[in-house]
């Protein structure tokens, strides 16, 4: 029997491991671990975590009824004598969906301000605001039980920072957007008095 030349034989080779090839199942691709982004801003950007909780885990969580009394007394004295809910801004206070909104500022200011929603959201429509804000370059992580996201950015007025901070964990949503006004520990004091 004479030798296969070398170009017939590794002709042979790839047809046959075509051939396994085809038979071979497809392999499933793997299971999504991470919340799906829609055009990220930053393509170097970890994946944001998702919740640790669900609303099933623990008893509902009641919605506040008072601005103040989210806050500690450490944080209400860095407002000073910022005023709270100016009826010039519109509804706040106690909403008619039963939501909670605190606006601080004073009218007379050009910039300087702050606004907090306290609202409850299912896990769906929270996922999809959470990654939306993503997308816009904001970082999220996962501190104490629920999803936490974060950006600042100048304001494209006057020489200040301007932010947003959201947090949700257990079907309600701290929605809080300032500009120049960021009292240290402010979302925080609301989490641990709604959580702890």
């Amino acid at each position: 029997m004479r030798p296969m030349p070398a170009a017939l034989a590794a002709a042979s080779l790839a047809l046959l491991a075509l051939s396994i090839a085809a038979c071979a199942p497809e392999t499933p691709p793997p299971a999504q671990t991470s919340l799906p982004v829609q055009s990220p801003a930053r393509t170097d950007a970890a994946p944001m975590p998702a919740p640790t909780t669900t609303a099933t885990d623990r008893p509902a969580v009641a919605i506040p009824t008072d601005c103040k009394a989210i806050l500690t007394p450490a944080v209400l004295a860095q407002f000073g004598t910022t005023p709270l809910n100016d009826p010039a801004f519109g509804p706040s206070g106690v909403l008619s969906d039963g939501s909670l909104k605190c606006i601080w500022g004073s009218p007379s200011a050009d910039t300087t301000g702050l606004s907090t929603t306290i609202s409850r959201v299912a896990r769906g429509p929270a996922l999809d605001a959470l990654n939306a804000f993503r997308a816009e370059g904001a970082t999220c992580y996962t501190p104490s039980g629920g999803t936490r996201c974060e950006r600042t950015w100048k304001d494209k007025t006057y020489p200040v920072t301007d932010g947003r901070t959201m947090f949700w964990r257990d079907d309600v949503l701290i929605d809080t957007v300032y500009s120049n006004l960021a009292p240290t520990g402010y979302t925080d004091a609301i989490i641990a008095h709604l959580f702890g």
